[in-house]
């Protein structure tokens, strides 16, 4: 029986991985955008929220700051459709990856809808599965700071837990500072690098 001339050799197995992981890696480095709206835009929130609760004369509107998070959805769905459709063909990591994102979204929204019935605990709750999309997408684009960055919103959702709860949206903005925005422009620096 003759062997299939479609199988490849484990040595084309490999550069052919190797090639879609650097395919990825460079989609995603090209989209540290992301990383830096949504960084920017989370750090904000919290921090306003910690201002709003303490130091305004009212805190019963603090929870508006993160009606800033629509407009940084419409951008973010905007700029993923106009990237997608100059990028051509997406490869298997690039659908994982962005469906690792959008899982995590979907895993938050309801804690931040329903954070009432939970006396608005929700921060450690959400940095836990934004570590857990963080420290996978680390691992797709082999890019260690995004490892860190997933290990650093574990331990800010641990330690939340030990804080009151006005505290716990200083540890989150700074949790996304150093777990977002500082990959974020990693990345960026890597891309004009690159470029």
């Amino acid at each position: 029986m003759e062997p299939n001339k479609e199988s490849l050799s484990a040595q084309e197995s490999l550069s052919l991985i190797e090639s879609m992981i650097r395919e990825a890696k460079g989609k995603v480095t090209g989209s540290s955008f992301y990383f830096l709206l949504w960084g920017w835009v989370i750090a904000f929130c919290n921090f306003g929220m910690y201002f709003m609760l303490n130091f305004s004369e009212w805190p019963q509107y603090a929870p508006m700051v993160w009606f800033l998070t629509f407009p940084a959805w419409i951008i973010t769905m905007i700029k993923g459709k106009n990237q997608s459709q100059l990028a051509g063909a997406n490869t298997h990591l690039d659908r994982i990856n962005m469906w690792l994102w959008i899982s995590m979204a979907i895993t938050i929204t309801p804690i931040w809808i329903f954070g009432e019935k939970i006396n608005w605990m929700v921060t450690p709750l959400i940095l836990m599965p934004v570590g857990a999309a963080t420290f996978v997408c680390g691992i797709i684009i082999r890019f260690r700071p995004l490892l860190m960055g997933g290990l650093i919103f574990w331990a800010a959702a641990i330690g939340s837990y030990f804080v009151p709860l006005d505290v716990q949206y200083i540890v989150g903005g700074v949790a996304v500072i150093l777990g977002y925005l500082v990959p974020g422009y990693m990345l960026k620096y890597q891309k004009e690098k690159n470029a």
